[in-house]
């Protein structure tokens, strides 16, 4: 049997969850090692994991990114590593259904540099590389031996697809360059520590919260479980009795069922499964098992230690213990979260060293203050736009929601405030609610052009460049008055404009400048673009106020179209930045309806004596110097990520014109 003794150990990703055992345990029970961590500190990483390892004299924290080259070749040149335990990844399948690249730039591309690093600087003698059991794909449901190490791998999603192929390139650089390489492939692991996307401490922290354990589809599919601190050892095993070239299961022939995991948190809580478990719609694909062949571990000696329900308890007790850990994680907790992953993630906003810099851990007296310096921060917001209606608004719900904001001073075409906003406010993510619409109509914007062009296009992507560059989600307010009933939408036929077609109004020079500043910002993979039209809200002395406006006019067309009740999409705006969601979006409520409706609804809720006339298109042509457009957007993508919101006619009675009927009433 191999018997190996490292000297310095790198270990990528240990402000993660399961590498911060591994650290952990190695820092403390072999004083000698070098114990040195890089991490870029993404969504799912928090510096407290670590502190177990804070005062030790032989360990290090580095912030910093696998795939920069020249921070990992100065690294393995400056620590003098041996020894590579490579645990940094996307790990969280519903990501990578919709974020896919970034699980190809995270998992194999920074794989890929950690491996050219040790080809290049020679002096590695172990590179343990961490990959899962999913890279065997499905396991037959009758099956009764388990995947061993030689089996075929067939990964079912980007996921584990970007896992196999780090692992090729893993294979290759042991055969090509003679890289000393292990692999590892593991069950599911649960334990302390865990970020919440993950089913056990996101049931664990929502049966605290007395909420619902969302379970994808029947809960039938089959899983096996680890103790953090079982899996722990057995990378301890490995370390120092692995075979260079071999692969190594990581496993358990004890199963579960995901509805019998929920089951069991539901009991430890005194709380019943027939309520309390509530059935979501399924994965786009959803491995039904993953079954393991253990006993070539088992051969070097290591062996399961923590029952489940021991493992279960312990989890449970440290999650009560610890509910803060994370800070806001209301976005983990939905039943499919999507978190957002870019280069050096939302932990780059941080009042901290540069990258590549050592980081001071927090001390144990600050393990409850989210604002630690260098630990996740809570959400933030910059919100550009303060002057005007929505920004204004957008505000006021942050005061009533307890989220950080403050508004940005600098304008938006000026890159250098922009940077200066960044710089001093430190956002998790950014609004963009500033815009030239004209005032008091779109008419102004046909003879101040060169304005509007400077705002609503070289000011919106000046936004979006700058906060790309620093990982910054910008949600980003702009219109739906981009389209026409066409053939194709005819007026009435309820077939609305989805997120992918063409736009084809252009009787505005606002509207131009709309609808080519979206196509640009398709580039852009940090935005997410909210199409809005004819904004509403219950503030019925609201100048903006789309029936504010018609209710003044002399004469109104009577044309159905979506439109926007902001007292209800308003906060889902908040809670799509809290997703992470990006990409364009119709942010109107379902459905569409005619001024005449609203003007009737509020002759029954507001004021029974109000009269209006109507005039057509062409007559409204005569009084206006821009065409106006007309259309219904199809809701149905807005409408799947929030089944509860309501259609425009709900939502008109429920948000505007019931409470301002009390207000009259009383």
């Amino acid at each position: 049997m191999t018997s190996y003794t490292p000297k310095n150990i790198l270990i990528t990703g240990a402000a993660g969850f399961i590498a911060c055992h591994v650290a952990n345990r190695l820092t403390h029970n072999f004083t000698e090692y070098k114990i040195v961590v890089l991490d870029k500190l993404d969504y799912c990483s928090n510096l407290k994991n670590l502190l177990p390892s804070k005062s030790a004299p032989n360990f290090k924290f580095v912030q910093g990114d696998i795939a920069s080259a020249d921070l990992v070749n100065h690294l393995l040149i400056t620590e003098s590593i041996d020894t590579i335990m490579h645990f940094a990844a996307q790990t969280h399948v519903d990501n990578s259904f919709g974020n896919s690249f970034e699980f190809t730039k995270n998992n194999i591309y920074g794989t890929h540099v950690l491996l050219e690093a040790c080809r290049v600087t020679g002096q590695i003698r172990r590179f343990i590389h961490v990959s899962t059991d999913e890279v065997y794909g499905e396991t037959d449901e009758d099956a009764v031996v388990g995947n061993h190490e030689a089996s075929q791998l067939l990964p079912t999603n980007p996921y584990s697809a970007t896992k196999a192929g780090a692992e090729m390139l893993v294979m290759a650089y042991g055969r090509s360059y003679g890289l000393p390489v292990i692999t590892t492939r593991g069950n599911n692991v649960y334990g302390p520590n865990q970020y919440p996307e993950k089913s056990i401490p996101k049931f664990i922290l929502l049966a605290m919260a007395g909420k619902p354990l969302p379970i994808h589809g029947d809960g039938c599919n089959v899983r096996s479980y680890l103790y953090c601190e079982d899996v722990a050892e057995a990378f301890e095993v490995i370390l120092h009795k692995g075979e260079v070239g071999h692969v190594y299961n990581i496993g358990t022939k004890k199963e579960r069922r995901v509805i019998d995991v929920a089951r069991d948190i539901c009991k430890l809580f005194s709380m019943d499964p027939e309520t309390s478990i509530q059935f979501v719609e399924n994965r786009p694909f959803n491995d039904q098992r993953y079954f393991l062949d253990d006993e070539k571990l088992k051969n070097l000696g290591w062996s399961e230690r923590t029952s489940w329900e021991e493992g279960l308890k312990r989890t449970m007790e440290w999650y009560v213990k610890n509910p803060d850990w994370w800070g806001d994680v209301s976005g983990a907790l939905l039943p499919h979260p999507r978190m957002l992953m870019m280069a050096g993630g939302v932990e780059r906003h941080y009042d901290g060293p540069e990258e590549g810099e050592a980081l001071p851990l927090p001390s144990n007296s600050d393990q409850t203050n989210m604002a630690v310096s260098g630990e996740k921060p809570s959400f933030k917001f910059l919100i550009y736009g303060r002057s005007g209606w929505i920004g204004g608004l957008l505000g006021k719900l942050c005061k009533m929601q307890g989220i950080p904001f403050e508004y940005g001073r600098g304008r938006l075409e000026d890159r250098s405030q922009l940077l200066a906003d960044i710089a001093n406010v430190k956002p998790t993510h950014v609004f963009n609610a500033a815009g030239v619409t004209g005032r008091p109509n779109v008419d102004w914007c046909e003879s101040h052009k060169t304005e509007t062009i400077r705002t609503n296009v070289a000011g919106t992507l000046t936004l979006a460049d700058v906060c790309r560059e620093h990982g910054l989600l910008v949600i980003n307010f702009a219109t739906g008055c981009i389209f026409e009933y066409d053939a194709s939408h005819p007026e009435g036929s309820g077939i609305g404009f989805e997120e992918e077609d063409k736009p084809n109004f252009t009787g505005s020079f606002y509207s131009k400048t709309k609808a080519m500043v979206e196509e640009l910002l398709k580039e852009y993979d940090n935005v997410c673009t909210l199409r809005v039209r004819m904004p509403i809200s219950s503030d019925l002395n609201n100048p903006r106020n789309f029936i504010t406006k018609i209710s003044r006019y002399n004469k109104v067309v009577n044309i159905p179209n979506s439109m926007t009740v902001l007292d209800e999409l308003l906060p889902v705006s908040i809670e799509m930045a809290k997703r992470n969601l990006r990409g364009i979006w119709n942010f109107t409520n379902p459905g569409a309806v005619s001024h005449n409706e609203i003007l009737e609804m509020y002759k029954s809720y507001i004021d029974p004596d109000f009269q209006w006339v109507n005039f057509t298109l062409e007559e409204q042509a005569q009084v206006i110097v821009a065409q106006r457009s007309n259309n219904e957007l199809d809701a149905t993508k807005l409408k799947n990520e929030f089944p509860d919101l309501l259609s425009i006619k709900d939502s008109l009675i429920k948000y505007v014109f019931e409470p301002n009927k009390k207000n009259v009433t009383e």
